[in-house]
């Protein structure tokens, strides 16, 4: 136990799954019985584990104290199961949420495991691991196949590794929504999420790979809605790159969440892929009215410019890639019977509550290329 550094606030007897009906927590996760479907578009892969989510299992996640494991971690101890966080220490283990019950954060506090450890130090990540002997691995923050590799030789007995990937390591194609089927960019900035995926298809482990599309909700270290909030309540216009008719697609945190749980010790998602976003798509021009709409502002006015007519330097001026990206959802909804709780406004304005809106962000606004936008837009109107 020594050589694992396990930290414990205080270990109780964990208890097995509560019933759906007691599974409601931060204002909308709400976790039913998955609906079973049956779709011949999706197969089952010869090979597949058989495994079983009616035990308690003893669960490590890499990462847990930003943002998506912040939320998951609290549904898999309220499931009952041993979770353990594995972080370099650098953040709180536990920190009370927006809405969350002291009765609720005190529990929680009582049954979360802390690993401390650096995730590159491989030796130690072999050593520390094979120690405990997890039944089950969700990799929140990994980003290269290298990092996964000892996890999986120190756990010869793992269950099942859940793996954070992303709908960017889809090719840019002209045919939208992107399916799970569709081919892949190894030269993408998520090139690592894709070799970690090929990774775990070529090792003798079951394991499932969740690809989101743009993550938004409380806590979110990116700066997604946080951006579109900015420049609302300074009263500013929004810039928003060419026609603004731009299609794209968000996904609330705690819908992932959720999406994470279902697929946890189900066959069904043995050795598969899944989409995960909102159901809905939405213009760039359609998300700055929902961001004002989710915050109480007026309607704003959005400013369209080119690109191509700036120089930017290295500052983004866009939180958004200028393209239609938008991914199906379909799969998930059909083998694993999830289905989002949050349409777009009640999403962003659950986000706007929790967070923005109580005056809490993660960056401070900067407005230099917004008024470089201005200013030239300005002009042309003079």
């Amino acid at each position: 136990m020594s050589m694992a550094r396990v930290m414990v606030v205080q270990q109780k007897q964990l208890a097995f799954s509560l019933p759906p009906s007691s599974l409601s927590d931060f204002h909308g996760i709400r976790l039913n019985q998955p609906i079973q479907y049956k779709r011949k578009e999706w197969h089952k892969p010869k090979g597949a584990l058989q495994v079983t989510a009616s035990s308690a299992k003893k669960i490590l996640i890499m990462g847990g104290t930003r943002f998506i494991g912040v939320f998951l971690s609290r549904l898999l101890v309220k499931e009952g199961h041993q979770v353990t966080l594995f972080t370099r220490g650098k953040a709180p283990i536990t920190q009370q949420l927006p809405g969350e019950s002291d009765t609720d954060f005190s529990d929680f506090s009582s049954k979360i495991l802390h690993l401390k450890g650096d995730r590159k130090d491989y030796d130690f990540v072999k050593s520390s691991l094979a120690a405990e002997g997890f039944d089950v691995v969700y990799d929140i923050n990994g980003r290269e196949a290298e990092e996964v590799e000892p996890i999986l030789d120190a756990l010869p007995n793992l269950e099942q590794y859940i793996y954070c990937s992303s709908a960017g390591v889809y090719l840019k194609s002209d045919l939208l929504p992107h399916f799970e089927i569709d081919a892949v960019d190894p030269k993408s900035r998520h090139k690592g999420k894709l070799e970690t995926e090929s990774l775990l298809q070529s090792k003798d482990v079951n394991w499932t790979s969740i690809r989101p599309v743009y993550i938004y909700g409380p806590l979110n270290y990116n700066p997604v809605e946080e951006w579109f909030f900015h420049r609302l309540k300074a009263g500013r216009p929004i810039p928003v790159p060419n026609s603004g008719v731009q299609i794209t697609q968000l996904g609330h945190v705690k819908d992932l969440a959720t999406a994470f749980i279902q697929v946890l010790g189900n066959e069904k998602a043995s050795k598969q892929i899944f989409n995960i976003s909102g159901e809905k798509y939405v213009t760039f021009d359609g998300l700055a009215r929902a961001c004002a709409k989710a915050g109480g502002f007026p309607e704003p006015e959005i400013i369209h410019y080119n690109p191509k007519e700036f120089d930017f330097g290295k500052k983004k001026a866009f939180p958004f890639r200028d393209q239609h990206f938008f991914a199906s959802v379909d799969k998930a909804k059909s083998v694993l019977g999830w289905k989002p709780e949050f349409d777009l406004v009640e999403g962003l304005t659950d986000s706007y509550n929790l967070d923005f809106g109580r005056g809490t962000f993660r960056k401070e606004a900067d407005f230099t290329t917004d008024d470089m936008i201005i200013g030239k837009s300005l002009v042309l109107q003079s």
